[in-house]
């Protein structure tokens, strides 16, 4: 999420302008952690549109991958 939010600022955004994100666990059961540390990303009640799946094999065996848009 650090990444994400250095990128959107390196191109004259903020976290609160994404739109929508799509989040890649390779564990399901890790869901709770990673949201807990993802709604610490945006303001309450003004969360983006999302969809998460569960995956096998992410890039460089990661255990989370996030896309995500943003639009001003």
């Amino acid at each position: 999420m650090e990444n994400i939010k250095t990128t959107l600022e390196a191109h004259g955004h903020t976290m609160a302008d994404v739109v929508k994100c799509t989040a890649m666990l390779a564990d399901m059961s890790e869901w709770g952690a990673f949201n807990e540390v993802y709604k610490g990303y945006f303001t309450e009640g003004r969360y983006p549109a999302r969809s998460a799946f569960g995956a096998t094999a992410l890039a460089f065996n990661a255990r989370i991958e996030v896309e995500c848009i943003a639009a001003k």
